[in-house]
């Protein structure tokens, strides 16, 4: 069953109904003010942080779900005897009003989502989107009169402040129900509303609703508006017909602007709403400081030039251009003409969309991650590099000098740190064995697409602290060598409080309800290992051995020195390598770890657990077991034990009970989350790993298994967006099997983009060159790959002929490697087959 379609040539999804499974949202911002927004106008909007600096509320677990952000009323008013009352309202998003629309569709495109509705002859287009370079949200709402006679419609629209810390503001009652503060600012063409809580002590920022048009009426007390007894679908103000101006004293700020609009037949009318963002100096806060009249007025200066830069239809339509532009740009630098359309729209629009929306947002933003807890993530935010670096290269560089100014002296790192202030997160800490590793990775990902080797130079803290700068390529020295002597008895890397799988505690040993399985006091006994982190030590390990040969002697070592350094790192990576073949090697797949007593952990010798995905994907993509016959067996275990229609669960059999040496992964129900549940992170790398070890076939069913455009149909199973991917699928051994959770924000996105583009069309960028490499079923014979690679945009033909041949710009290469260019600028033409 579907709930909509794709509209490629709009690059939108158009949702037919607003009784979607769950919210489908989208994400509004591409640098610093962010906004989701759900097809029934659902969402809320943040500041750079998602706790800190959170601007409107929102309430998880609420029911319904989604009710109470931006809220948008259209009262029909008729006339009782020269008195202008209500006869019909209804909310051009559906939702919050629930009343039944005649028609309506909502279109989730990039970076903008459009609402289209009709009622009693009033049709309605309600276009939201954050332009670039813009601390705001606009709101541009048309109504037109399709009846044959004059319409009166009371346009309310609203948004509900949240206390700016968010988690402060859902829990301080005590102090919040005193401190909201508002400001009133009506103008004979436009009325501001301001949110000023706290501004007039530590903070420097305030907030606005505004909107471009006189107003009838407004209210800023949520009390007043809604009434006693009523939600946002029938508030009291919207019943009565009148706002009532009221001017909120603590208790809980909102913000409603009411415009009064008359519609003649066939005639339409915009207004622009603006959720606007202010920050101003310290030294500046205060309209005037001087005059006793105006204490404690803000100073709206900042906002009026904001709000003017936005306060018409055509400036508007300007900014909207200007967001297509700038998308058009970068989507143009990876796309694909394959004749399959399910498969073009995936590579050249959702999967890059995607990966950028995730990079914004790490894990901390979403309808299932509620931003007041996570932050970014070191782990996250180094592998979501890995897909949007060929998009935003300069934002990639900085991330990763923001990353890594976490790390700690000794190589290890916080696990999130705060987007707002960059510090780690104390709350969740570190010691996740794995994360050192993937600064090595992302760094590796930015270098083979820009060649910047200035980035290694680069004056980088450890854990913030001023005077502690070292290069980066240092910081990547201290990871590598963090797991060189981090290793177990059986020459396997340790595992710390857990790998890539934050639920394997195989130090925890809690038996505390509700305590935290990643902040316990660890019950380090040096002795669990990681066969994962073990494949992940020979692939990255392996690449750090490269960064040193490339650019050791730019960095101002010497030849002997970078010499002797990546002798000591590549001897250690087959020691390691050694050890996963040996110790990691379970008889038909590979091990996932040993537990804290030495036990193996994913073993035929188990009645539950034994094979995991994660040490079948990573140990396949370092090369592991590709010359013995060890990585082909291990994925046919894969396909035999772990894959349905769904997708290819995280381990199997699942655990039955809770198991105090394996921690929070045996917690969950069977077939669910980490025990059993299909977690799309890491089916693309056994995507990879088929590739990798020549079964194409099976490499791309494992893409299209879980891939969303190839499930649309299946929405009302999967329900969650069948635009984008979800973290996680209840797998083959759960009773809802097939059933998302957790949408948008995932490391899917980045891994799933790496696989498609660079493994399955094979265009893949080294430190060397353009690698050309496909690995595409039989039925994709001919297909072009655009490809702008360090400021040369490539022409790539794929012709299947069962042969690999290279040409660039009429020259046969070989090896497979387009030469990297010595200039930018300028088309080079690739002829490849496969």
């Amino acid at each position: 069953m579907k709930y909509g379609h794709f509209d490629d040539a709009a690059r939108e999804y158009v949702i037919d109904t607003p009784a979607t499974p769950l919210p489908w949202i989208n994400y509004l911002g591409n640098e610093d003010f962010f906004s989701l927004i759900s097809n029934t106008g659902g969402g809320y909007s943040f500041y750079k942080d998602a706790k800190l600096r959170r601007i409107t509320r929102y309430r998880y677990n609420n029911v319904p779900a989604d009710t109470g952000a931006r809220s948008y009323y259209l009262t029909q008013m008729r006339d009782d005897n020269g008195t202008l009352t209500p006869a019909d309202t209804w909310s051009p998003t559906f939702l919050p009003a629930k009343t039944p629309l005649d028609s309506y569709r909502c279109r989730q495109g990039i970076g903008y989502t459009v609402f289209e509705a009709a009622k009693n002859g009033i049709e309605s287009t309600l276009t939201a989107f954050v332009p670039l370079h813009t601390p705001a949200e606009v709101n541009k709402l048309t109504l037109t009169n399709t009846t044959d006679r004059e319409q009166i419609i009371d346009v309310t629209g609203a948004v509900e402040w949240c206390l700016w810390n968010a988690v402060d503001d859902s829990s301080n009652f005590q102090r919040n129900l005193s401190t909201g503060e508002v400001e009133v600012e009506q103008q004979a063409d436009a009325t501001l509303l301001y949110h000023k809580t706290e501004f007039k002590e530590r903070r420097n920022h305030y907030a606005f609703f505004a909107v471009n048009h006189p107003t009838i009426g407004f209210d800023t007390s949520r009390d007043e508006f809604l009434g006693q007894f009523n939600g946002w679908d029938a508030p009291q103000a919207i019943a009565e017909g009148v706002a009532h101006n009221s001017v909120a004293h603590g208790w809980y700020p909102i913000a409603a602007n009411r415009v009064r609009v008359t519609l003649a037949p066939g005639a339409s009318e915009t207004l622009v709403f603006t959720l606007g963002y202010i920050e101003v100096p310290n030294d500046a806060k205060w309209e005037d400081p001087n005059d006793p009249a105006k204490v404690g007025i803000i100073n709206k200066a900042p906002a009026h030039e904001l709000f003017a830069r936005l306060n018409s239809a055509e400036l508007v339509d300007a900014a909207l251009a200007e967001l297509a532009d700038y998308w058009n740009g970068l989507l143009a630098i990876y796309n694909v003409s394959s004749g399959d359309d399910k498969l073009d729209r995936m590579v050249n629009i959702w999967h890059q969309y995607q990966c950028m929306v995730t990079f914004n947002m790490s894990r901390s933003a979403s309808y299932w991650e509620s931003g007041m807890g996570r932050g970014m993530g070191f782990r996250d935010s180094n592998q979501d590099l890995l897909g949007f670096v060929h998009l935003v290269p300069e934002r990639a560089r900085q991330r990763i000098i923001d990353i890594a100014s976490t790390q700690m002296e000794d190589g290890s790192a916080w696990h999130q740190y705060q987007p707002l202030t960059k510090k780690g997160n104390a709350d969740i800490g570190g010691g996740f064995n794995d994360d050192p590793l993937w600064l090595i990775a992302g760094t590796h990902a930015y270098l083979a697409e820009t060649g910047d080797a200035g980035i290694l130079t680069e004056p980088v803290p450890f854990n913030n602290v001023e005077g502690s700068e070292r290069p980066l390529l240092d910081h990547l020295r201290r990871s590598a060598n963090f797991t060189i002597e981090h290793l177990g008895p059986h020459g396997l890397p340790l595992i710390g409080r857990a790998d890539w799988n934050d639920c394997l505690n195989l130090n925890c040993f809690s038996d505390t309800p509700g305590e935290s399985f990643q902040t316990v006091e660890n019950n380090d006994t040096g002795i669990a290992e990681s066969v994962f982190i073990g494949g992940m030590f020979v692939l990255y390990g392996t690449q750090y051995a490269d960064i040193l040969e490339h650019y050791g002697q730019d960095c101002g070592m010497q030849a002997d020195e970078v010499a002797r350094e990546a002798a000591q790192v590549r001897a250690a990576v087959e020691q390691v390598r050694a050890a996963v073949e040996s110790a990691g090697w379970d008889g038909d797949w590979f091990v996932r770890a040993y537990d804290a007593y030495g036990r193996k952990v994913g073993t035929a010798q188990d009645n539950e657990g034994q094979i995991y995905i994660e040490p079948q994907g990573m140990c396949v993509m370092a090369g592991i077991g590709l010359n013995d016959g060890k990585a082909r067996r291990a994925l046919e275990s894969v396909k035999e034990r772990l894959t349905c229609d769904w997708g290819t669960a995280i381990l199997a059999p699942a655990y039955s009970t809770y198991r105090i040496e394996l921690g929070e992964i045996s917690t969950y129900p069977r077939g669910y989350k980490e025990n059993g549940g299909i977690f799309c992170h890491n089916n693309p790398w056994i995507s990879i790993a088929n590739a990798l070890a020549g079964n194409d076939d099976e490499a791309f069913a494992v893409y299209t298994r879980n891939c969303p455009a190839w499930l649309e149909e299946h929405s009302d199973v999967r329900k969650v967006e069948p635009y984008v991917y979800c973290q996680m699928v209840a797998g083959p051994e759960a009773p809802t099997p097939g059933e998302g959770k957790n949408s948008w924000l995932t490391g899917t996105a980045a891994w799933t983009f790496v696989n498609v583009s660079q493994y399955l069309l094979g265009v893949r960028p080294t430190l060397d060159g353009l690698a050309i490499e496909p690995h595409l079923p039989g039925e994709y014979t001919q297909l072009t790959v655009t490809r702008v690679w360090r400021g040369v945009t490539y022409r790539i033909t794929l012709q299947r002929t069962g042969e690999r041949t290279l040409i660039v710009d009429g020259q046969p290469v070989e090896g497979g490697v387009v030469p990297a260019p010595t200039t930018a600028g300028g088309t080079v033409d690739v002829q490849a087959t496969f």
